[in-house]
């Protein structure tokens, strides 16, 4: 069922945001997407921008690519990654429409970046019985796809991930609140593989971040993973399901959770119900690569070769080289190649985002000619279109 890059060696992808170009000044604003495509100015914009990212995925020689994350609005911290979902469900209030005191997840000091972004998040509010809103995964894939044969992922945040974070008063027991979201979300997901999408990918689980120093934690872990499994249940055989895995990347800053890495959680990941299961290694170097392949035996194994959070451009030899890490000890045909995370709205431009993208295939076609595969087009890299003065 792997039909999204059948006969590709080293599939690469990256995760799905891309740095938004300056001209591109609309936001949803909690509108559902539909809605704000009757805007004719933010449908230009819209689509000019899904275009131009698309378009410098191609020329990266990118194999899978995204919306570059389009829907976002230009918040402050990456706050729709979360919130997109959370504005267009039923059931759920603007947060100015009742008092309502947001809890401190912050433990960080006034003064520090990541201080300003958890501030900053001001989400609505659950005070009723959810219900399926307008999510519109459809849509948002039919807008993308028409622009390119190449498959399109779209992305979206784990139920359990957005129930977590999701502020509530009505619903007393919270696992009850993320159990209804998986089943609305699962219903979303069949609608976009019926609609035609080849891949699809679910962004980070809360089963690697936990905390397994603290009692309990096996029961949580269980717990998480049955959740995410219960989301996406009936999807694989309809379409390739990717889950990524990260530590986050709020204005280019790591999120918490990465102290202990991946090990404790890995033996949980393993009984994920994903195809592609994707991790963070080219911010560790690798560190996490041994521990990974030899408890990840079911799903597929994405590895970041790429820094999401860095501005310094990897050349593709150091990208090759921790993909030979990754074969010493995964096998080529369960190996992908993607970045540690989404490039983001908020501290990355679009050069270095493209020019990562970019070394990620060179990177990934050394290997790859090592190995005697086919390599990907790199146009980008193609001496036949420098611009040379005077000639």
């Amino acid at each position: 069922m792997y039909t999204a890059t059948d006969g590709i060696t080293l599939p690469s992808t990256i995760t799905g945001s891309l740095p938004r170009p300056g001209w591109f000044t609309g936001n949803l604003a909690g509108r559902p997407f539909r809605a704000a495509m009757v805007d004719r100015t933010f449908r230009e914009q819209y689509l000019d921008a899904v275009s131009a990212f698309i378009r410098d995925q191609e020329r990266a020689g990118i194999d899978i690519v995204t919306d570059g994350d389009a829907r976002f609005d230009n918040d402050e911290g990456g706050r729709s990654w979360i919130s997109y979902v959370m504005e267009r469900l039923d059931g759920v209030s603007d947060y100015h429409s009742i008092q309502y005191k947001y809890p401190q997840r912050n433990t960080q000091a006034m003064g520090s970046i990541l201080f300003e972004v958890h501030n900053s998040r001001m989400l609505p509010i659950v005070t009723g019985k959810i219900g399926p809103g307008h999510i519109e995964l459809p849509q948002l894939w039919r807008c993308a796809q028409q622009m390119t044969a190449k498959p399109v992922k779209i992305g979206i945040a784990s139920p359990e991930q957005i129930g977590r974070m999701l502020p509530n008063v009505h619903y007393e027991d919270r696992k009850e609140l993320v159990a209804e979201l998986s089943d609305i979300m699962n219903a979303e997901f069949h609608r976009l593989a019926d609609a035609g999408a080849a891949v699809f990918q679910v962004e980070e689980p809360w089963t690697h971040r936990l905390d397994y120093n603290a009692p309990g934690s096996e029961v949580a872990a269980e717990e998480s993973v049955a959740l995410f499994n219960r989301s996406v249940r009936g999807l694989r055989g309809k379409l390739v399901l990717w889950c990524h895995t990260s530590w986050g990347n709020p204005a280019q800053q790591i999120g918490g959770g990465s102290g202990n890495g991946y090990g404790p959680a890995l033996g949980y990941m393993n009984e994920l119900y994903v195809d592609v299961l994707t991790f963070e290694c080219a911010s560790t170097g690798g560190a996490d690569l041994g521990e990974i392949a030899g408890k990840i035996t079911k799903p597929k194994i994405g590895i970041g070769a790429v820094d999401s959070r860095t501005l310094q451009v990897e050349r593709p030899e150091e990208v090759a080289a921790l993909i030979r890490r990754g074969l010493d000890v995964i096998p080529a045909d369960r190996l992908c190649i993607t970045t540690d995370s989404g490039f983001g709205r908020e501290g990355m431009g679009r050069k270095h985002a493209f020019y990562k993208m970019t070394a990620l295939v060179r990177g990934a076609n050394i290997v790859r000619r090592e190995l005697g595969a086919p390599e990907a087009y790199v146009s980008a890299a193609d001496a036949r279109f420098a611009i040379v003065n005077g000639e």
